[in-house]
Parts: structure tokens; C-alpha cells; sequence
């Protein structure tokens, strides 16, 4: 009787169908060499492609080589330098002002032009990566960036500066959210942690040291410094992300059906919202008729935009991520951060400056505790990320925050660098605990497809929260000055002993040095005292209120789902 030889298995081709037993969440493994014959049952199949849902998770195995390494660190460097242009400039527009002959009133468009360009192309830059590809986006965003701080350096009007400075805005925003996409699609698990902490860290770093930097510059050469120095870095950077970085093809067959309506709406929508929320606080807000109309143009223009995405086969702006619960959550912590960010960089020195009367030098060195404690805390934050939920990391973050601006809430008008030290240092480590695990629940929840185009909308949100945290802020200071100035004075009444001991102390003091008597020099005193502890209150309510914006951001860590892999404990 003739004997059946066994087959042996037969390894499944991809162009054949089958059924796979891997779940939808599993992580899937590189193919295997097909079995031996004694093996009892093949395999299971791989599947064509790693789940949708996973594929944000799912990098490649290979470590990145060191010419991915150097590529895509230029690229964060190039992020660095468009990050650090928006604040360089805070610490030198008297400077800036008597170069350019301007007024008070007309200096801040030299910082508020740059933050309306930029905000225009932050959620552009997802298209234009489509279809130009990465590298060349980035790489003549690059080379417009440099070009344009040059032109800078070289205006001699307060017209040519806004318009160079427009140029600068709107090409460095294309530099900032296109790292992102690069470093999901390069890095393979290990990897990625330290890079994204990297990430992180350059993010805090740029609006700590920004207006610091600006001033050393301006100080040491003159404020053209501020926009030269980016030439050498710039070139360097364009050169060598066009010789390292090449993830992607162009794909100019989306050119045909460019939503240019859709471009426009948005550049309307976000433009006239960041001019309002910058000039805002400072022509009391919708009682200036140019607010006014800019409010209600944004307005128009955000529906008729959202109208047009949401219908347009092909819109300028995707906002199907926004389904993805884990990124539209990642997005509002990232809007919170946003604020925590801004408003904490700049309403201590403020705090400094206006109840201390620090100078810039002294500012900087109080404040730089922020920094130093975020880069030694920086590789720390990789291993926590490995062995904790995402989620728990980033409900500590919040936490800590909180915790900061609210022991910050207790100024006097004798704290300094020791008052502040325990408070600024809390801050630095709570953003690496924020920043690492908002980007990568939000950005490591998205397939593929959706990266690109959605990275853009996530740095926005940071951008927007910003800006509507310092207009706010702006708003509530301005409030709250008027109410605690009222209330101090109706205590500073010269009936009172002490308040007339006071007066009469000081007019003694002035009488040798004035002809009309001391009196007023003396009332005068008196009043900068009360003016001083008006502030001081005023800013405690500040920190108060920016705690109990973190606050909400920590009751609403259970809203978030549980991250399906996540990429730094996988291998």
C-alpha cells in the first residue's frame, strides 16, 4: 500500500488570501524563514500591513543609522531656530524701535506679524508636505527662513521689517511641525524616546532662553545680531537634510485640485484671530473698532473655512484625526501646555522686572533654573515613559504644574531667586512630564496617513493656546490691578496714624531738596507702594488662575483612552 508523504507547510505569498489570527492591536513581527518539515502547522501569515490603528505605533525594526541620526538633528536644530525667532526679539524692541525710528505702538508688529505668518503655515505645512515631499519643504523653508533673518538684519524701515519678518514667520512655520513625521517614520521604539525628549526639551528650551539670548546679542553687537545669527546655522541645516532626510515622494498630482478658497478662509480665520488676541489687552479689546472688525472677520471666516474642509473633497486642512479620541485629547493638553508654557515664561520675568526691578542680566539668571532643571531631567523621562501608562505620566506633569504655580501664588515684594527656585524648578520638570506623553498619545495614536497633515494641527494647538493664554492673561492682570488698587487705597487714607506718620517721615526726607515742600514727592511714594502691592496681588492671582487651568487638564486624564502599544515599551 503506497505511503502519503507529508507536505511540508508552504509559506503564505502576500498576493494569496488568508486569514490572520493576530488580533487587530497585536504587534506584528518581520516575516520568518519558512518552517521545518517536522513543524506540526505553519505560522500564521503576516498580514499586507500593520493595522491602521497601529501603524503610527509600529516603526521599523532597524535602529536609525547615523546618517538618519544627523538628518533628522538638523532638522530639530533648524525647529529650534524658528521656535527661538518668535521670543529672540521680546528683550530688544526699544533697541529695535530707535533703529528703525517707530513708535511703542507700532514696535509689537514686528513680533505680532511674525506670529500671524507662522500661524498660517504650521496647519498648511501638512499639505504642502504631500505635495512637495518632506525634504523639500523643509529644505526651502529652510533657505527662505535664513534669507529672509538676513533681509532683516538690512531693513531700515519699520514697513520693510514687517513684511521681512511676515516672510520669516510663514517659512519657519513650515519648519516646525514637519520633524514630527520624520522621527514617527525613522525611529524604531527605543529610539524614538530619546528623540522625542529631545523634542520636548528644544520646545521648553526656545521660550526660556529666547528673549535671554536676544539680549546678551543686542547688548554685545547690536540687534541686528538677533537675525544674522541665523545665517551660518541656516545654511548648514538646508545642506544637510537635503543630503540625509529623504522619507517620501512628491505628489504633484494634488496640485491640480489645491484648495487655494480654503488657504485663504484659514489665512483670514487664523490670521485676524492672532491679531486680535495679540493687540487685544492693549487697545481694550472690541471698544477699538480695528479689534472689532478683526474679530468678526475671523469669525466669518472660521465657518465659512470649516464649511469648505468639511465638504471639499480635497481640503487644505484635514480634520478627520480629530475622530481619533486620543488626538483630539492630545491636542487639548497640548493647548493647555501651550499655556502653561508661554505664560509662565513670561509672567515671571515680568513679575521680576516690573515688583523687583530686576535688569535683563539678573532676569535671565533667575529664570534659567527653568532650563538647567529640564535638561537634567530630560534623560530621566525617557526610562519613566518605559515603565509607567503614558496617562499616569502625564496626570503627574499636570499635577506638578499645578503644584508650581501655586506655591509661585505666595510673591512678595521681596522674592527673588531663592523664593522662586523650588517653584521654577517644579515647572521645568513638570513640562518634560507634560510635553513627552502628550505627543506621543496624540501623534503615536494616528495611522500613517493621517501624520502629516495632522502633526501641523497639533503644534497649532500649542501656538493657539499661547496666544489666548497671554491676551488673557493681558485681560485678567489688567482687572485685577484696577481691583486691588481700589481696594488698597481705600486703606491708605492720610486719617489714619500711620499712613500721616508716613507722609510726614517722607516729607521731612524731600523738604531739603524740593523749593515746594516734600509733600508731593512724599504722596507720590506712597502711591508707587500701593501701585507695587497691587501688582503683587494682581500676579498671585495670575499663578492662581493658570493652577486652576492645569487643574481641569488633571481632572480630565481619565477622558483619554489607554494607549493600544506604545511605541517606547515595544521591543
Amino acid at each position: 500500500m503506497p505511503v502519503r508523504r507529508k507536505r511540508a507547510p508552504r509559506p503564505a505569498r502576500n498576493d494569496e488570501p488568508h486569514v490572520t489570527l493576530i488580533p487587530s492591536l497585536r504587534r506584528v513581527r518581520g516575516p520568518r524563514a519558512a518552517p521545518a518539515p517536522s513543524e506540526a502547522a505553519p505560522a500564521p501569515a503576516a498580514p499586507q500591513g500593520p493595522p491602521a490603528s497601529a501603524a503610527a505605533h509600529d516603526p521599523p525594526v532597524r535602529p536609525a543609522s547615523l546618517r538618519q541620526w544627523a538628518g533628522v538633528l538638523a532638522m530639530v536644530f533648524g525647529m529650534f531656530m524658528a521656535l527661538l525667532d518668535i521670543q529672540i526679539v521680546t528683550s530688544s524692541l526699544t533697541q529695535i524701535q530707535g533703529g528703525l525710528s517707530a513708535s511703542a505702538d507700532e514696535i509689537s508688529w514686528v513680533q505680532t506679524s511674525y506670529l500671524i505668518a507662522e500661524v498660517v503655515m504650521i496647519p498648511l505645512s501638512g499639505t504642502l508636505s504631500r505635495l512637495m515631499s518632506t525634504r523639500v519643504l523643509f529644505v526651502a523653508s529652510t533657505v527662505g527662513f535664513t534669507i529672509a533673518s538676513a533681509l532683516c538684519a538690512t531693513a531700515t524701515s519699520l514697513g520693510a521689517m514687517i513684511v521681512f519678518r511676515v516672510m520669516q514667520g510663514f517659512l519657519g512655520g513650515a519648519m516646525i511641525p514637519t520633524v514630527f513625521p520624520v522621527i514617527y517614520t525613522i525611529f524604531p521604539p527605543r529610539q524614538l524616546a530619546v528623540v522625542m525628549v529631545l523634542v520636548s526639551l528644544i520646545l521648553n528650551l526656545s521660550s526660556t532662553v529666547g528673549p535671554t539670548v536676544g539680549g546678551y546679542l543686542t547688548d554685545t553687537y547690536s540687534w541686528h545680531w538677533l537675525f544674522l545669527v541665523n545665517i551660518v546655522p541656516g545654511v548648514f541645516v538646508a545642506a544637510t537634510v537635503w543630503c540625509l532626510i529623504d522619507v517620501d515622494k512628491p505628489n504633484w498630482s494634488l496640485l491640480p485640485a489645491f484648495d487655494l478658497p480654503g488657504l485663504v478662509l484659514m489665512a483670514l480665520f487664523l490670521g485676524c484671530l492672532e491679531y486680535a488676541l495679540e493687540e487685544g489687552p492693549r487697545w481694550d479689546w472690541f471698544s477699538d473698532d480695528t479689534i472689532l472688525g478683526a474679530a468678526v472677520v475671523s469669525a466669518v471666516s472660521a465657518g465659512l473655512f470649516f464649511w469648505r474642509v468639511l465638504t471639499y473633497h480635497q481640503p487644505i486642512v484635514s480634520l478627520h484625526a480629530f475622530r481619533i479620541r486620543n488626538f483630539a485629547m492630545g491636542s487639548f493638553y497640548s493647548f493647555v501646555v501651550g499655556i502653561g508654557l508661554y505664560c509662565g515664561t513670561y509672567i515671571v520675568p515680568l513679575f521680576l522686572a516690573q515688583v523687583r526691578g530686576f535688569s535683563s542680566l539678573q532676569i535671565g539668571m533667575t529664570v534659567v533654573v527653568t532650563g538647567c532643571t529640564q535638561i537634567c531631567v530630560s534623560p530621566f523621562t525617557t526610562i519613566i515613559a518605559r515603565k509607567i501608562d503614558l496617562r499616569l505620566m502625564l496626570a503627574i506633569g499636570m499635577c506638578l504644574f499645578m503644584t508650581a504655580m501655586y506655591l509661585t501664588a505666595g510673591l512678595t515684594n521681596q522674592a527673588g531667586f531663592g523664593e522662586l527656585l523650588v517653584p521654577q524648578m517644579l515647572r521645568g520638570v513638570a513640562l518634560m512630564f507634560c510635553f513627552l506623553p502628550a505627543n506621543l498619545i496624540s501623534l503615536g495614536s494616528l495611522p500613517p496617513e493621517l501624520l502629516r497633515s495632522s502633526a501641523g494641527l497639533y503644534n497649532l494647538m500649542r501656538n493657539l493656546g499661547g496666544a489666548i493664554g497671554l491676551a488673557g492673561l493681558g485681560t485678567v492682570m489688567n482687572d485685577r490691578l484696577h481691583f486691588h488698587w481700589n481696594r488698597l487705597i481705600e486703606s491708605v487714607n492720610p486719617a489714619r496714624p500711620a499712613v500721616q506718620h508716613f507722609i510726614d517721615t517722607q516729607t521731612s526726607r524731600f523738604d531739603p531738596h524740593f523749593a515746594a515742600g516734600g509733600t508731593p514727592a512724599a504722596i507720590k511714594v506712597l502711591a508707587g507702594i500701593v501701585q507695587r502691592e497691587a501688582l503683587v496681588l494682581t500676579f498671585n492671582d495670575v499663578m492662581l488662575l493658570i493652577a486652576g487651568i492645569f487643574l481641569i487638564g488633571l481632572l480630565m486624564i481619565p477622558i483619554l483612552k489607554r494607549p493600544g502599544a506604545s511605541p517606547l515599551k515595544s521591543r
